[in-house]
Parts: structure tokens; sequence; C-alpha cells
């Protein structure tokens, strides 16, 4: 049996909510015969959200992590590929941060790469009706923060955990309020979450597949 540990973003930007964690929350205490779900809410905060994130893997001592935020804009759930060390942040975080042109971590490497079977995932999504792909940058702000801050422990702790991070599209009444923005039902995140855990548990090596862009 695997510990899942699925963490989710609470609202920020102005949004009173974040359909990060609204899917999460649905993952409460998921068990199937191969694996157990647990979830944590992370502050939009940068440095607290690592603070609770690593708190968290003490606590749950899971052999997969999946931290998961919004990406609004996007259409598809996008499974990140690589987390770079740089905060870089357009907008302040929930305390009124704002860092600009600083690493994550001092010293780090320049990126990490995803851990997950990211291009499967995003093929048996696809397969069940789930829109996905896999992206090349989980941006500069929190998500990306929490997503390298993650890799960086699995690295520096040479713990058996594999990791990464997805970005999920606005909710429908998100959308609502920002015409022309494209979202995703709530459910149907959910049922991409859920998949998504499923290939990452079954597979610890990727499939070689397309997958890049041209730009």
């Amino acid at each position: 049996m695997k510990n899942v540990l699925v963490t989710g973003f609470d609202p920020f930007g102005g949004e009173s909510v974040n359909p990060a964690l609204e899917a999460v929350k649905c993952l409460a205490h998921l068990k199937t015969e191969t694996y157990a779900v647990e979830v944590r809410e992370m502050p939009t905060v940068f440095g607290k959200a690592l603070d609770c994130l690593y708190a968290a893997i003490e606590q749950v001592k899971p052999d997969l992590v999946i931290c998961v935020g919004q990406a609004g804009g996007r259409p598809q759930m996008t499974v990140e590929r690589v987390a770079i060390n740089v905060n870089d942040a357009r907008i302040p975080d929930n305390e009124g941060n704002q860092p600009i042109d600083t690493p994550v971590v001092p010293g780090g490497p320049v990126g990490y790469w995803s851990t997950l079977p990211i291009k499967a995932i995003v093929q048996e999504l696809n397969r069940q009706g789930v829109p996905a792909a896999v992206s090349h940058t989980a941006g500069t702000f929190v998500c990306n923060h929490v997503f390298y801050g993650l890799m960086h422990y699995i690295a520096e702790s040479k713990a058996a955990i594999r990791g990464g991070f997805i970005h999920i599209p606005y909710l429908p009444e998100q959308a609502a309020r920002q015409p022309g923005q494209p979202s995703m039902a709530l459910e149907t995140i959910v049922k991409g979450l859920k998949i998504a855990i499923d290939v990452a548990v079954e597979l610890e090596e990727d499939i070689v597949t397309m997958g890049g862009q041209i730009s």
C-alpha cells in the first residue's frame, strides 16, 4: 500500500475559490487496493507554503506527492515537466509578498525534472476524455515555488519519493466572471486527478511519445 500526498492552494488573486483546493478536498481519504490518499491545503504564500509542504511530508511519509495549482487561462489539465529556481511574482501572494528575481533555494540547481510519468498521465487523461497536455513552465509564482521546493527536498533528503505538479483550469463559475476564459467542471478535474494518481502509482518509468512544443 502506497501513501499519496496531494496538495491544493487556497484562493488567491482576488478569487473566492481555488479549483485546486476544491478538487483536492474531494480526494480526502480516497483509498484503493494499492494506495491511500492524504490531502493538505497549502497557503498561497512564498516560504510558508514550503513549510506546510515539508511538515505534511514528514507527517504523511508519502511514496508519491502531487501538488495541484490553478492556472487560469489554460484550457486543459497540464502536467508540469520542470520546476525552475526562481521567484518572480507578477502579483503579491496572500500575505503581500512579491519577490522579484530571487531563488527558491539559494545555491540550488537551475531546475528539477518532475519524477511523475508525465506523458503517460497525459495520454491516459486524454484517452478517458479529460483534456490534458504536458506543460513546460509552471510559472514563477507560488506554484513553481512549491514544485521546486518539493523536488529539492526529495533530492537533498534522498527520500524514496516521486513527485510533481499538475495545473488545472478555472472552474466554470470563475470563467463566467471573466468572459472568454476557458474552464473545466470540478467533477472532471477530480476525475483527472484520480487518473493521474492511478497512473503515477502504477508506472515508475514514463512512456516515450510526443509531448513537446515548437514555441
